[in-house]
């Protein structure tokens, strides 16, 4: 009897020691400070799935976590960035000049116009082929996008199912702290007559 009395404590004491390593969180508000502390940390974007696995929650809460730091975060000198399922802590864009100062990057480089035409072509049509955008531009965009690809501000999301398998181009987190955006929502609304370019059917 003692010896079942013993395994019937250590199958009762599993789930709370289980219970030990989760996250005090009976409200997504509990969580914000261990998803904050996780973005911190961070070296790259974190997806909503890892955040919810590590935290042992489902991912609904996460997002509402999420969405209280991002409010938290506009009085702050740091920022929630987001694109798609991932998300990670930037500094504010009113912070620029001073933490580059700091840092002692170089403040002086800008985009070309040529480059920034070819940027807002793959920010508003992404995913987009380089011959989608040569056909946009009516010039042929080779140099340029390699360049927005060096400067880490596209990058290849796929491949097109069809003959030669073209390159598909999207922009990356990168391009959101460029500009100090958020997220891709925070992009300028289009003029009509800009938002379907001759040859290019509304989606």
């Amino acid at each position: 009897m003692p010896q079942e009395e013993a395994q019937h404590q250590d199958v009762e004491q599993a789930p709370a020691g289980e219970q030990e390593q989760r996250p005090a969180a009976s409200a997504p508000a509990d969580l914000v400070p261990f998803v904050e502390a996780i973005l911190f940390v961070a070296d790259e974007p974190v997806s909503v799935e890892r955040l919810a696995a590590t935290l042992m929650v489902d991912q609904e809460m996460v997002e509402q976590a999420l969405d209280i730091l991002r409010g938290q975060c506009a009085a702050r000198g740091v920022r929630l960035q987001r694109k798609g399922h991932r998300v990670q802590m930037v500094t504010a864009p009113e912070t620029a000049e001073v933490v580059e100062r700091f840092l002692g990057l170089d403040v002086t480089s800008r985009l070309s116009p040529a480059a920034l035409e070819t940027l807002a072509i793959v920010a508003y049509r992404q995913p987009i082929t380089r011959a989608e955008v040569d056909a946009i531009r009516g010039v042929q965009s080779d140099s340029v996008l390699r360049t927005l690809v060096s400067r880490g501000l596209i990058e290849e999301v796929g491949r097109l199912e069809q003959a030669g398998r073209p390159i598909l181009y999207g922009t990356t987190f990168e391009f959101l702290q460029y500009f100090g955006l958020e997220d891709l929502s925070q992009l300028p609304p289009l003029e009509p007559e800009e938002s379907a370019p001759a040859g290019t059917p509304e989606s």
